[in-house]
């Protein structure tokens, strides 16, 4: 005889994610795509406005830099995947309170590094070891997406919180 009980219960489910979320979803993970090449490409030994002494005493490149950089590249974008979670009808590895509690945490802390980010890429220190304009602007524009994932990660997070707040 099958006894049903709280452990083994199926979870009820939720409204589909609207289209714009599982949208904004996909657009986070396509934002964090231009710099993990920008890095991989220095990682490569690419010229990426960095001269080869800033690479060497700097960054570590050839060295173990090399793997910090891919290796934060490869992070990034598996960070970038998670939003996915929200908008999978499919699989949910935690349950949908614990996974909206992380959604937001990941949310805000999003938010703070972004606002780190552009106080780090504004000051001398960060624009000392370009080598041109040109440099510069490249790095700009291959990082400039990832200025977009807290809103977007937001937006999607609330959709989440949302749906499943109006299930329970």
């Amino acid at each position: 005889m099958y006894v049903m009980t709280t452990a083994n219960a199926p979870l009820p489910t939720a409204a589909p994610a609207p289209l714009w979320a599982r949208r904004a979803a996909h657009a986070i993970a396509l934002c964090a795509v231009p710099s993990g090449l920008w890095r991989i490409a220095m990682a490569s030994g690419v010229h990426v406005g960095y001269s080869d002494q800033v690479l060497r005493d700097v960054f570590d490149i050839p060295g173990w830099g090399i793997a910090y950089v891919v290796g934060l590249s490869v992070l990034a974008e598996l960070a970038a995947l998670f939003p996915l979670l929200l908008v999978s009808d499919r699989w949910r590895p935690l349950r949908p309170g614990a996974l909206a509690a992380l959604a937001w945490t990941a949310s805000g802390v999003l938010v703070l590094v972004a606002l780190w980010q552009l106080v780090v890429a504004f000051t001398v220190e960060s624009q000392t070891y370009m080598s041109s304009g040109t440099a510069q602007t490249v790095w700009g524009i291959a990082f400039a997406p990832l200025f977009a994932i807290p809103a977007l990660m937001t937006a999607v997070t609330w959709s989440y919180a949302k749906r499943h707040r109006a299930r329970g």
